[in-house]
């Protein structure tokens, strides 16, 4: 067991598990270090233990994949060769100086008071992604919630978020969310997707690549019919309607620019919206360890490496593109780890055909990307009075001034101005907002921690999870 090199996987969603279970199977001891209390990620996100479902397979798609990863790595501790690190919230990963070992600091627990470190001679983020959410006037009323934190309620907690819905914004998450919710008793008053259908066509050679994924959106398609739910393409949510909560949404169509038509608007009574305009990779972890990014993502090669030696990243980390493409990219990350921990070249034949699936669905995904673009002027319908920032309470007019008025010019500048992206959630959640409304890139920004640390976790020596 000691002899064996260690790797350590940020991450227990689907590539962090492909990547653990390619791993171990191939002499590597495994730390998988993840802040969820059960392995799957969002994507394969379980009801507690404590709720009794008696179907949690109802919930998902790709169940079988989901019971082979689990139970491989149920095989996998079984045998001594992985640790599962359940519950544990990844805060910063260093490199140690003159060698190749990582130390991977983790707060442990629901309160996140206790330190714990990992050492490992690899490591592999698989950190997944976050919801891009873009405000609109109301967005801040009790009852609207984003598209992922919707299926998360209803996946994780077992509850609908409302009685009535509205599922609205672009991108592919809508659909399992709609019908999620649909098929547990909500009536989801309407899906609005703003992406206009036509745009599909201008990309068909892409998406008829994927006959699997087309057999998917067709399979949605049909239980929206099943259960009811008006869709309205080329539409977007223009407002949210309330006193002290969500009372009524108004959406209208949008003409071929992604522009606001005249005359379209038409106003849908719900007590529920759940609106997402796609996805970020979370890229926290690899910026600190000064991991090059492309744009948004984390830069890797062929094998899923990153410029930092000894540092592999696989899954939305990289671009997001769903679970398929996830587990591709963690099966050639695990593949290539075993073998250069074991001082090897890897042989890239050995996983020919994920690199195959790998290629053919991060071109599925760049074309949908292109189609499910947020609407072209959502950002000119932000009133000034509209709350950006919700931990520090900035409008969009202060952003507006900070550019206009005392000539900022970078997001930093904004943030120093404003207050914009002070607070807990370091700027995720409004980021992209802000970016939008003041003009200036969305420039990830590097920090030394990838979530609040308690000073007595700093100040005192944290517990080591042995090697």
């Amino acid at each position: 067991m000691t002899e064996r090199p260690h790797l350590a996987v940020v991450g227990a969603g689907p590539a962090g598990l492909a990547a653990a279970l390619a791993a171990a199977a191939r002499g590597v001891r495994v730390t998988l270090v993840d802040a969820a209390e059960q392995a799957g990620g969002q994507f394969y996100r379980q009801p507690a233990a404590a709720l009794g479902a008696r179907r949690p397979q109802a919930l998902h798609h790709q169940w079988r994949t989901w019971e082979r990863l689990r139970d491989g790595l149920d095989r996998h501790r079984t045998a001594g060769h992985a640790v599962h690190l359940a519950d544990h919230h990844v805060w910063c990963v260093t490199r140690e100086s003159g060698a190749a070992t990582f130390t991977v600091h983790a707060l442990r627990g629901p309160l996140q008071e206790e330190g714990v470190t990992v050492r490992a001679d690899a490591v592999l983020l698989a950190t997944g992604g976050y919801e891009r959410v873009l405000p609109f006037p109301g967005w801040t009323l009790p009852g609207v919630v984003t598209a992922g934190g919707a299926q998360a309620m209803l996946k994780g907690g077992l509850v609908l978020p409302g009685r009535t819905a509205v599922v609205a914004g672009t991108g592919p998450l809508l659909l399992p969310v709609a019908t999620g919710l649909a098929a547990a008793g909500a009536h989801v008053a309407a899906l609005v997707e703003s992406a206009d259908p036509r745009a599909l066509l201008r990309r068909a050679p892409a998406f008829a690549a994927q006959p699997g994924k087309l057999a998917e959106g067709a399979g949605y398609a049909g239980r929206l019919l099943r259960h009811g739910v008006r869709t309205l393409t080329r539409h977007t949510v223009v407002e949210a309607h309330g006193t002290d909560r969500l009372e009524a949404v108004t959406v209208a169509a949008l003409d071929r620019d992604g522009r606001l038509a005249p005359g379209g608007a038409r106003r849908i009574p719900c007590d529920t919206l759940a609106v997402g305009h796609g996805m970020l990779p979370h890229t926290d972890l690899a910026e600190t360890l000064g991991c090059a990014l492309s744009g948004t993502d984390v830069r890797v090669d062929a094998e899923q490496r990153t410029d930092v030696p000894g540092v592999w990243a696989a899954g939305e980390a990289t671009g997001i593109g769903g679970a398929g493409l996830a587990l591709a990219e963690g099966h050639i990350a695990g593949r290539s780890i075993a073998a250069r921990l074991h001082g090897a070249v890897p042989d890239p034949r050995r996983w020919a055909a994920a690199a195959r699936a790998r290629a053919r669905l991060r071109e599925f995904f760049a074309a949908l990307d292109a189609v499910c673009a947020p609407p072209a002027d959502w950002a000119d319908r932000v009133t000034d009075d509209t709350v950006v920032c919700r931990c520090e309470e900035v409008t969009a007019g202060q952003v507006r001034t900070a550019v206009d008025g005392l000539g900022a010019e970078d997001l930093r500048t904004v943030k120093l101005l404003t207050r914009a992206g002070m607070g807990w959630c370091q700027g995720r959640i409004c980021g992209p907002a802000v970016a939008g409304l003041s003009g200036c890139p969305l420039t990830p920004g590097r920090r030394p921690f990838a979530r609040p640390v308690p000073l007595g976790v700093l100040a005192g020596p944290p517990e080591e999870k042995p090697d």
